[in-house]
Order: C-alpha cells, then sequence, then structure tokens
C-alpha cells in the first residue's frame, strides 16, 4: 500500500511549513512513527513521524522548500501492494509542482487583499502563457514582482530554489534587495531611486525607504535570516506597527526575596534536580498583580468599531526565551494561576531547557496573555521590549545588583547594600494608559517585597 506523508497543519493561523532537514531518502526503511523529516513554521520547529513502517519511495520537495499544509511531501510503500485512498490512483500524479500550485492558488484571495490598487493578479496559467519559458510563477510572486516594478524578462532570469526551479517569496525578495547587483536583461526597468511600498506582516501598506546594499563592497560578511528569526522579525515589525509602546521602569528590593531563595535552595537542589532562581517568585508576584487588574491579561479586538478590549479569566504566562543559535522563543505556562511557586519553578525550568533544543510542542508556545522577558540573564539591568502581540503588555526583569540604597529608620537613614532590581513594563497605549501601568508594575514591586511563602 503506497501512504502519503503531508505537510502537518500546526495550527488555525499557519498556512505552510518550510523542510529543515529530511533524514531518510528514497529506498531507506523506515518504522511507524520514526522522524522522517523536521519542519520550521513561524510558530515552532518540529519533527514529522512517519504514519506507517514500509519503505520511502518518493521525497517531493528539498530541503529549504516551503510547503503549503496538507501538501504530499513524501510516499511510503507498506509492502501490501494496495493503494491508500489518501493517494492519487491515476497514473498521471501530478507532479510536486502542481501540489504547489494548489496550495498558491489557495492564497489568490490574500495576495489580492495585499494588491493596493485592487487589480486583480493573474491566475497562474494566465501568467505562464505569458513566460516565454513556459516557466510557473504564483500569484505571490507576481504580486511581489509588480509591486517592485519588477519585468517578466527579470522574473525569468532569477534562480529559482524552489520545488523543479520555481521562484519563490524568498528568492524574489533577495532578488529585490540585491537588485543593484542582480544581472538583467536590457529591456529590464530601471531601479527606482525613491522609497517604493512594501506589505508588513500586518497586512497594512507603509512607505518606507529601502536601503540597497551593494554586495560587492569589500569586508562584508552576510547571514541569511533563518526560519526562526525571519519570522520574529515580520512579529517585531507587526508589533510595532499595531501598538504605540509606552514604558515605566520600576526599582524593587529583593531583600526578603533572596532571603527566602537562598533558604529554600539548602535542600531544593536535592529534591528538583536543580536550584531556584528569582524568576518563579517574579512570575507569582506578576500573576497576583494580573488578577488585581485583569485588563493587562487582555487583548483589544480591533476589528470592531468601537475597539473592544476582551479580558481573560485564565492567566497563561509567558517567558522568552533566548535560542542558542539565536532567536528568540515563548513557551507558555498554561492556568500558571493555579500552580504555587515550586509548580511555576518547575514549568520554568523545563519549558527553558526544552525551548533550547527545539522540543516544545505547539501546544506551549501558543495562547499566552502575558510575557516576560529576562534580559537580565546577560547582566542587563534595564532595557525595553516589544509587545507579544496580540497581548497589551510586557514585562523586562534586568539583573538583580547588590547597590547602595537609603534605609529609612525612627533613628535617621542609613546606607545599606541590598540586592535589587529594575523591572521595565512595556504597554500598549491604545488601552493602558499610564496610570493604569504604573499602577501595575509597582503592584509587582510590593508583592515582591513583602513576598510570603
Amino acid at each position: 500500500m503506497a501512504v502519503d506523508v503531508v505537510m502537518p497543519k500546526m495550527g488555525e493561523s499557519i498556512m505552510e511549513g518550510t523542510i529543515l532537514t529530511w533524514h531518510k531518502k528514497p529506498g531507506d526503511k523506515v518504522e511507524r512513527d520514526e522522524t522522517i523529516l523536521e519542519i520550521s513554521t513561524d510558530k515552532v520547529d518540529t519533527e514529522v513521524p512517519s504514519p506507517e513502517s514500509g519503505t520511502i519511495t518518493e521525497i517531493l520537495y528539498n530541503e529549504g522548500d516551503v510547503v503549503g499544509v496538507g501538501n504530499v511531501i513524501a510516499r511510503i510503500d507498506t509492502g501490501n501492494g494496495s493503494v491508500s485512498s489518501t493517494t492519487h490512483q491515476t497514473s498521471d500524479e501530478p507532479k510536486p509542482i502542481a501540489e504547489g500550485q494548489k496550495q498558491e492558488q489557495a492564497t489568490q484571495k490574500q495576495v489580492q487583499e495585499n494588491n493596493p490598487d485592487d487589480t486583480p493578479v493573474e491566475s497562474p496559467s494566465q501568467e505562464k502563457a505569458k513566460s516565454q519559458s513556459g516557466r510557473f510563477y504564483s500569484p505571490l510572486v507576481l504580486n511581489i514582482a509588480k509591486a517592485e516594478g519588477i519585468s517578466m524578462a527579470e522574473l525569468e532570469n532569477i534562480t529559482g530554489t524552489g520545488s523543479e526551479g520555481r521562484v519563490t517569496k524568498k528568492d524574489i525578495l533577495a532578488f529585490v534587495s540585491n537588485r543593484s547587483i542582480a544581472p538583467v536583461k536590457p529591456e529590464s526597468k530601471p531601479i527606482p531611486t525613491e522609497p517604493k511600498k512594501i506589505i508588513t506582516p500586518a497586512k497594512k501598506e507603509v512607505s518606507l525607504p529601502r536601503y540597497e546594499v551593494d554586495y560587492n563592497e569589500e569586508g562584508l560578511s552576510v547571514l541569511e535570516f533563518d526560519n526562526i528569526r525571519q519570522k520574529m522579525a515580520e512579529h517585531m515589525v507587526a508589533s510595532m506597527s499595531i501598538s504605540p509602546h509606552v514604558n515605566c521602569i520600576a526599582e524593587c528590593d529583593l531583600t526578603t526575596v533572596d532571603k527566602i531563595r537562598k533558604e529554600m535552595n539548602k535542600d531544593f537542589e536535592s529534591k528538583e534536580g536543580f536550584k531556584i532562581s528569582y524568576m518563579p517568585f517574579i512570575a507569582e508576584a506578576t500573576i497576583k498583580a494580573l488578577k488585581d487588574f485583569p485588563l493587562v491579561n487582555s487583548v483589544i479586538d480591533d476589528s470592531a468599531v468601537p475597539f473592544k478590549a476582551i479580558m481573560r479569566n485564565r492567566i497563561n504566562l509567558g517567558m522568552a526565551v533566548a535560542m542558542d543559535n539565536g532567536g528568540l522563543i515563548v513557551p507558555v505556562i498554561h492556568d500558571s494561576d493555579g500552580m504555587n511557586l515550586v509548580g511555576l519553578a518547575r514549568s520554568i525550568n523545563d519549558l527553558a531547557k526544552r525551548a533550547r533544543v527545539k522540543k516544545l510542542s505547539l501546544d506551549e508556545i501558543q495562547g499566552g496573555t502575558f510575557t516576560i522577558s529576562n534580559y537580565g540573564v546577560f547582566g542587563n539591568i534595564m532595557g525595553t521590549m516589544v509587545i507579544n502581540q496580540p497581548q497589551v503588555a510586557i514585562l523586562g526583569i534586568g539583573a538583580v545588583k547588590k547597590r547602595p540604597t537609603v534605609l529609612e529608620t525612627t533613628e535617621g537613614d542609613f546606607v545599606v547594600i541590598k540586592p535589587m532590581l529594575y523591572l521595565t513594563l512595556s504597554f500598549d497605549h491604545r488601552l493602558i494608559d499610564g496610570a493604569l501601568g504604573g499602577q501595575f508594575i509597582m503592584r509587582i514591586v510590593h508583592y515582591l517585597e513583602n513576598f510570603t511563602v
């Protein structure tokens, strides 16, 4: 029986994935649930297991290809001679590019929404007829070419990295960036010198000057964004365009927390296998403050007129983690308001460890309602963050440092050494004003400075 391996659907908003690594090749034996490839989406990198035991007969896409959800990416022969109901039963099975065309056609509606002048984009078959080489171009690629003033002659000169040499979104964007030195035919249009319109991940058009790199310049080294870094960049740009960011900073005395933490660590590591850090204490104080100020634990429905704030009765705490190979991911502690200090410590330690080795499931990085970013782990004492959409605020944690502070007593003021911490809150000013933001962060300070177990 022939069994199709398809690009899995990893979430409602995820429509494609990038093939990172094939662990098997045609002719290799594979066991059921054995990993056959790794894929990357804009949410998580994950392994794809084999649906059945058998022999890999076909691999339809290469490493680096972007494939639509539901597309067949490989086939397995289980050896009993029948055909799976999920496979094509005709002798003229579509080529991989035909599968890609189906996905591109499915995105036609989205492409037209992004078309700045509402001019219908021609279908792939129509555009193919115009191409002298008969080469296929997806609606998305054609739309980008139109927006950037790229002629058909230039399109046909672009080296495609997709299936069967297809030009992908990545290829055409790379061409745009490198256009000043890319080989073009004489009839190609001159490079515009004025700012061009680009489409942001939020599907809103903005006019920005485009910096054109001269790749022939001496002393340059180039780092190509991997999938996670690219998606992170798009997410951050979208967040800054959606939310007007405001920041406030508070100083916190961790003397009480430090005393409790040191006492707990006398036997905590022998029981749990790791030392308890400051983060579980900060997480618990933050959860208490979110209960006091539920508006900070909400999301804005900006599709409604007027806008609506949707407050959540569950607190799913996101903890930003820096990846070992660069980039950032935010695993989520679901229903964190139901955990005690030790439970939070276990979850934070577990998620952080698995995040760094890309072993998180999709559920573990979705559904966050509020995020904490611990930039203090690198020694930084203060910073500002970009809000993790669609949340309305994010808390930044600086490094804990011993500093001289003034202690006021009835007998006078004294200078003492205390473990001090700067907290930074970045919030969406569409919903949270300065008063609410200031009260919220000071409530966290209150709970930390008066911490009880």
